[in-house]
Protein backbone atom coordinates (compact mmCIF):
# COMPACT_ATOMS: atom_id res chain seq x y z
CA UNK A 1 0.00 0.00 0.00
CA UNK A 2 2.82 2.49 1.15
CA UNK A 3 4.23 1.76 -2.94
CA UNK A 4 0.63 2.88 -4.74
CA UNK A 5 0.71 6.16 -1.81
CA UNK A 6 3.83 7.26 -3.07
CA UNK A 7 3.57 6.91 -6.46
CA UNK A 8 -0.06 8.88 -5.98
CA UNK A 9 2.54 11.39 -4.41
CA UNK A 10 4.73 11.42 -7.06
CA UNK A 11 2.30 11.58 -9.76
CA UNK A 12 0.67 14.48 -7.97
CA UNK A 13 3.66 16.13 -7.75
CA UNK A 14 4.92 15.49 -11.37
CA UNK A 15 1.46 17.01 -12.07
CA UNK A 16 2.22 20.19 -10.30
CA UNK A 17 5.40 20.83 -11.36
CA UNK A 18 3.92 20.12 -15.27
CA UNK A 19 1.13 22.32 -14.75
CA UNK A 20 3.82 25.12 -12.83
CA UNK A 21 6.29 25.07 -15.80
CA UNK A 22 2.98 25.38 -18.66
CA UNK A 23 2.17 28.15 -16.87
CA UNK A 24 5.14 29.98 -16.18
CA UNK A 25 5.40 29.81 -20.05
CA UNK A 26 2.19 31.12 -20.73
CA UNK A 27 2.77 34.10 -17.92
CA UNK A 28 5.88 34.97 -20.05
CA UNK A 29 3.80 35.37 -22.59
CA UNK A 30 0.80 37.08 -21.55
CA UNK A 31 0.43 39.60 -18.53
CA UNK A 32 -1.08 38.21 -15.44
CA UNK A 33 -4.21 40.27 -15.14
CA UNK A 34 -5.18 39.00 -18.87
CA UNK A 35 -5.05 34.93 -18.29
CA UNK A 36 -7.61 32.95 -16.31
CA UNK A 37 -7.86 29.66 -14.78
CA UNK A 38 -10.02 28.82 -18.32
CA UNK A 39 -6.68 30.06 -20.55
CA UNK A 40 -4.43 27.93 -18.15
CA UNK A 41 -6.62 24.58 -18.27
CA UNK A 42 -6.79 25.35 -22.10
CA UNK A 43 -3.16 25.63 -22.76
CA UNK A 44 -2.26 22.42 -20.72
CA UNK A 45 -5.22 20.26 -22.92
CA UNK A 46 -7.18 19.76 -19.25
CA UNK A 47 -10.37 20.26 -18.05
CA UNK A 48 -10.90 23.40 -15.77
CA UNK A 49 -12.16 21.46 -12.92
CA UNK A 50 -8.52 18.86 -13.66
CA UNK A 51 -6.60 22.22 -12.78
CA UNK A 52 -8.91 22.86 -9.98
CA UNK A 53 -7.94 19.70 -8.30
CA UNK A 54 -4.11 20.45 -8.14
CA UNK A 55 -4.80 24.36 -7.56
CA UNK A 56 -7.51 26.52 -5.82
CA UNK A 57 -6.87 29.83 -7.79
CA UNK A 58 -4.94 31.40 -10.54
CA UNK A 59 -3.21 33.25 -7.84
CA UNK A 60 -1.96 30.16 -5.72
CA UNK A 61 -0.45 29.21 -9.37
CA UNK A 62 1.09 32.72 -10.08
CA UNK A 63 2.56 32.18 -6.30
CA UNK A 64 4.22 29.23 -7.39
CA UNK A 65 5.49 30.27 -10.81
CA UNK A 66 6.98 33.35 -8.77
CA UNK A 67 9.01 31.38 -6.51
CA UNK A 68 10.40 29.40 -9.68
CA UNK A 69 11.19 32.06 -11.02
CA UNK A 70 12.86 33.61 -7.83
CA UNK A 71 14.59 30.67 -7.27
CA UNK A 72 16.23 30.46 -11.30
CA UNK A 73 17.04 34.47 -10.80
CA UNK A 74 19.16 33.33 -7.50
CA UNK A 75 20.69 30.69 -9.52
CA UNK A 76 21.28 33.63 -12.21
CA UNK A 77 22.63 35.91 -9.54
CA UNK A 78 25.42 33.39 -8.27
CA UNK A 79 26.28 32.16 -11.56
CA UNK A 80 28.78 34.87 -11.47
CA UNK A 81 32.36 33.81 -11.50
CA UNK A 82 33.58 34.37 -7.94
CA UNK A 83 37.46 34.83 -8.62
CA UNK A 84 37.28 37.99 -10.64
CA UNK A 85 37.84 41.60 -9.82
CA UNK A 86 34.72 43.57 -8.32
CA UNK A 87 33.93 45.74 -11.51
CA UNK A 88 34.36 42.24 -13.80
CA UNK A 89 31.43 40.48 -10.83
CA UNK A 90 29.24 43.93 -11.25
CA UNK A 91 29.47 43.35 -14.97
CA UNK A 92 28.17 39.85 -14.89
CA UNK A 93 25.44 40.27 -12.51
CA UNK A 94 23.73 43.11 -14.50
CA UNK A 95 24.30 41.01 -17.41
CA UNK A 96 23.31 38.31 -15.90
CA UNK A 97 20.11 39.65 -14.61
CA UNK A 98 19.08 41.45 -17.96
CA UNK A 99 19.23 38.34 -19.78
CA UNK A 100 17.19 36.60 -17.29
CA UNK A 101 14.63 39.80 -17.44
CA UNK A 102 14.69 39.53 -21.37
CA UNK A 103 13.87 35.75 -21.13
CA UNK A 104 11.03 36.34 -18.59
CA UNK A 105 9.94 39.81 -19.66
CA UNK A 106 5.92 39.65 -18.61
CA UNK A 107 7.65 37.87 -15.15
CA UNK A 108 9.71 40.21 -15.04
CA UNK A 109 7.21 42.93 -14.98
CA UNK A 110 4.83 41.63 -12.06
CA UNK A 111 8.02 42.37 -9.64
CA UNK A 112 7.71 46.20 -10.72
CA UNK A 113 4.16 46.19 -11.18
CA UNK A 114 1.27 45.66 -8.62
CA UNK A 115 -0.38 42.48 -9.90
CA UNK A 116 -4.62 43.51 -8.56
CA UNK A 117 -4.43 45.72 -5.32
CA UNK A 118 -7.27 43.35 -4.31
CA UNK A 119 -4.75 40.15 -3.84
CA UNK A 120 -2.74 41.53 -1.27
CA UNK A 121 -1.30 38.44 -0.43
CA UNK A 122 -0.11 38.35 -4.11
CA UNK A 123 1.34 41.58 -4.25
CA UNK A 124 2.94 41.02 -0.67
CA UNK A 125 4.63 38.10 -2.03
CA UNK A 126 5.81 40.36 -5.00
CA UNK A 127 7.15 42.88 -2.56
CA UNK A 128 8.96 40.27 -0.24
CA UNK A 129 10.70 38.69 -3.49
CA UNK A 130 11.87 42.34 -4.77
CA UNK A 131 13.89 42.38 -1.25
CA UNK A 132 15.04 39.20 -1.69
CA UNK A 133 16.43 40.13 -5.38
CA UNK A 134 18.38 43.23 -3.38
CA UNK A 135 19.70 41.04 -0.67
CA UNK A 136 21.11 39.22 -3.53
CA UNK A 137 22.27 41.59 -5.11
CA UNK A 138 23.83 43.90 -2.29
CA UNK A 139 26.48 41.63 -1.05
CA UNK A 140 27.84 42.47 -5.36
CA UNK A 141 28.00 45.68 -4.29
CA UNK A 142 28.99 46.14 -1.11
CA UNK A 143 32.33 44.14 -2.54
CA UNK A 144 32.44 47.07 -5.35
CA UNK A 145 32.18 49.33 -2.37
CA UNK A 146 35.05 48.25 -0.31
CA UNK A 147 37.42 47.89 -3.47
CA UNK A 148 36.77 51.10 -4.26
CA UNK A 149 38.01 53.65 -1.46
CA UNK A 150 36.17 56.42 -2.35
CA UNK A 151 33.12 54.72 -2.54
CA UNK A 152 33.40 53.43 1.15
CA UNK A 153 30.88 55.44 2.67
CA UNK A 154 28.18 55.07 -0.24
CA UNK A 155 25.45 53.08 1.56
CA UNK A 156 24.76 49.46 -0.36
CA UNK A 157 21.17 49.05 0.18
CA UNK A 158 20.58 51.93 -1.56
CA UNK A 159 22.90 51.49 -4.51
CA UNK A 160 21.46 48.28 -4.82
CA UNK A 161 18.06 49.63 -4.86
CA UNK A 162 19.10 52.22 -7.92
CA UNK A 163 21.22 49.82 -9.66
CA UNK A 164 18.05 47.12 -9.55
CA UNK A 165 15.67 49.59 -10.20
CA UNK A 166 17.94 50.58 -13.37
CA UNK A 167 17.92 47.68 -14.39
CA UNK A 168 14.10 46.92 -14.34
CA UNK A 169 13.24 50.09 -16.21
CA UNK A 170 15.43 49.40 -19.09
CA UNK A 171 14.02 45.99 -19.67
CA UNK A 172 10.71 47.44 -19.28
CA UNK A 173 11.52 49.94 -21.58
CA UNK A 174 12.93 47.25 -23.92
CA UNK A 175 10.20 45.34 -23.27
CA UNK A 176 7.16 47.81 -24.34
CA UNK A 177 9.08 49.14 -27.47
CA UNK A 178 9.92 45.71 -28.44
CA UNK A 179 13.76 46.43 -29.07
CA UNK A 180 16.77 43.60 -28.51
CA UNK A 181 18.98 43.77 -25.99
CA UNK A 182 22.32 43.85 -26.11
CA UNK A 183 23.32 42.78 -22.33
CA UNK A 184 27.18 43.03 -22.62
CA UNK A 185 27.18 46.67 -23.67
CA UNK A 186 24.80 47.63 -21.25
CA UNK A 187 26.12 45.81 -18.20
CA UNK A 188 29.46 47.52 -19.33
CA UNK A 189 28.35 50.80 -19.49
CA UNK A 190 26.27 50.51 -16.04
CA UNK A 191 29.36 49.56 -14.38
CA UNK A 192 31.83 52.16 -16.20
CA UNK A 193 29.41 54.47 -15.07
CA UNK A 194 29.02 53.45 -11.32
CA UNK A 195 32.55 53.21 -10.76
CA UNK A 196 33.71 56.49 -12.39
Amino acid sequence: MKTISTQSKNTTQNTKEYIINTARSFFSKHDYVNVSMSDIARELNITKAALYYHFTSKAEIYKKVLEDVFNDLNLVINKVPSKIMADQKLSHLIKNYLDFGIKEKNLIKAFMFKVSSHDYRLVNQIIELRKQVITLIEPTIKNVLVSNKKYKKFNSRLLTSLLTSMMDGLLLEYSFCNKKINSTKISNQITTILLQ
